[in-house]
Formats: C-alpha cells, sequence, structure tokens
C-alpha cells in the first residue's frame, strides 16, 4: 500500500510538473511587457472558459476607451439597422486630408473596416444616432454602456469605457454569434477581421489605439481558431512614443505562442 501511494504521490506531481511547465504563468506573461517597457494588460481564453491565462490582472478589470475595437460591433449595428445599402456601398471621401494615407480616399464597409478608416464609421455613427447607439450598447451589453457628447467620437474620446475582460465576454458571444443581429452581418464582419490565414489557423482581429489628455493606449482584440481550439484574446498597453505602436501584436503574439496555439517567434523565423 506504501508503495502504491508513494507512486500515486510521484505521478500526481509529475501530472502538476508537465502541466506548468507547458503553460505560461502569469509571471511570464508579465515578463514579456517588462522586457518592452511598456505597462500593460492581456487576458487570453478558450471557448468554454477552462483555460485562462492573463497579466497584470487589475488592469485587466480596468476600463478604458475601446477606440477603434467599437468598429467590432459598430460594423453590426451599422448592417442591422441598415445605415449602409449594403457591405460594398461606396461613402465618398470628403476630400480633406488626414494622416492615415489609406483614408484619403472613398471607402466602402469592407475596405474601410481593415485599414480602420475613422471618417467613413463617423458618418455611419450620424446615420444610426444616439438612442439607438444606447439601446444597442445596453442589449450588448458592452462597457458602462455609454455614449458622450459627440456621437461621431465617444468610442474615441466620449465616454464609453471596457476592459479588457469585457472585450472577452463580447467576443465569446460575437463568435456564438449570441448577439441580436442576423447571421449574414456576423458572417460580413468576420470576414472583415480576418488579419491572417494559414492551413493551421485563422486569426481576426481589430487594433484600437486611443488619444487621451493623459496619454495613449493601444488595443489588439480578436480570437484564432486553430482546428477545433478557439482562444480568444485582448491585449491592452500604454504607450509613450510611435517606436512602441506595434508591441501590442507583439506581446500577444508571443503570449499565444507561449501556449502554443500561435507559432512562436523562432519558429516563424526558421
Amino acid at each position: 500500500m506504501q508503495v502504491i501511494t508513494k507512486s500515486f504521490i510521484l505521478m500526481f506531481f509529475v501530472i502538476v510538473l508537465a502541466s506548468c511547465s507547458s503553460s505560461p504563468s502569469q509571471k511570464k506573461l508579465e515578463s514579456l511587457f517588462r522586457e518592452k517597457g511598456v505597462v500593460g494588460t492581456i487576458v487570453i481564453s478558450n471557448l468554454d472558459g477552462s483555460q485562462k491565462y492573463q497579466a497584470y490582472p487589475e488592469r485587466a478589470k480596468t476600463a478604458f476607451l475601446p477606440a477603434s475595437t467599437f468598429k467590432i460591433p459598430n460594423t453590426l449595428i451599422a448592417l442591422e439597422e441598415a445605415v449602409i445599402s449594403s457591405p460594398g456601398e461606396i461613402l465618398k471621401w470628403d476630400g480633406k486630408v488626414r494622416f492615415v494615407e489609406a483614408w484619403n480616399q472613398n471607402h466602402s464597409l469592407m475596405t474601410a473596416f481593415p485599414v480602420s478608416c475613422v471618417w467613413f464609421y463617423q458618418e455611419l455613427a450620424r446615420r444610426v444616432g444616439n438612442e439607438t447607439y444606447l439601446e444597442y450598447l445596453k442589449t450588448l451589453n458592452y462597457g458602462n454602456m455609454l455614449t458622450g457628447p459627440e456621437i461621431s467620437r465617444f468610442w474615441l474620446d466620449g465616454d464609453l469605457r471596457i476592459t479588457a475582460e469585457e472585450q472577452i465576454v463580447f467576443l465569446k458571444k460575437l463568435y456564438a454569434e449570441d448577439l441580436p443581429f442576423q447571421p449574414e452581418n456576423f458572417q460580413v464582419l468576420k470576414e472583415v477581421m480576418v488579419v491572417e490565414q494559414s492551413e493551421d489557423y485563422t486569426l481576426y482581429a481589430k487594433t484600437g489605439w486611443a488619444v487621451r489628455d493623459d496619454g495613449e493606449h493601444i488595443w489588439w482584440v480578436g480570437y484564432e481558431e486553430k482546428g477545433e481550439e478557439v482562444w480568444f484574446f485582448a491585449t491592452n498597453i500604454e504607450i509613450t512614443n510611435n517606436d512602441q505602436a506595434q508591441l501590442h501584436k507583439e506581446i500577444t503574439r508571443e503570449a499565444l505562442g507561449l501556449i502554443g496555439v500561435l507559432p512562436s517567434v523562432q519558429e516563424e523565423q526558421n
């Protein structure tokens, strides 16, 4: 009996150690931020929530402006409310030169989403209207469910706020199509959200960059389909200069690589 007990205990510790070695700890994930010299958070979860990883959990519970990550629900709302006749309807550029060259042209929803064209979605927002947004935000339970004084800017510098944890909850509902939108509208959104596709996985995501009086923060939120697995992520970092503008993606990829659901940087280079 004693031999059996010792064997059982030994086997238990082997399993625990194997589990620890294959899954990144909170400290390991937090080291990704420290190594790059930025403050931030990341939350990663599988579909049923049985596996969840995060760095700096207090920040993950802190609400921030969603910036252009709001284009995810905004696309669904615009389609559902039929403020454009189709995803391919062209809105004409107003001729004002903006700092992102890709914005300075005519756009449809299919071209505006990938380049995060602000003026296009501002026009959609004016067509949707404040009362309709407030109803949707409540129905979707999106963040603090507030807009603000300017209908075309409330996700950029208005009153709307959302946490990284809330982004994950919303993305899971989006993936499951457990939101009050027509199936064809989900399909349009998921099509424009694809940022990377290979034989092994498909990555759906949206960035967001908020410029505030007290600083700037950048989001990268989305999910990855890999075989029968689905992994959701929400990354948020503070930045102090443009050289840090891609760190949200680098950190996310490294974190997903540690979990084993995206190729590691070393594998990509080989």
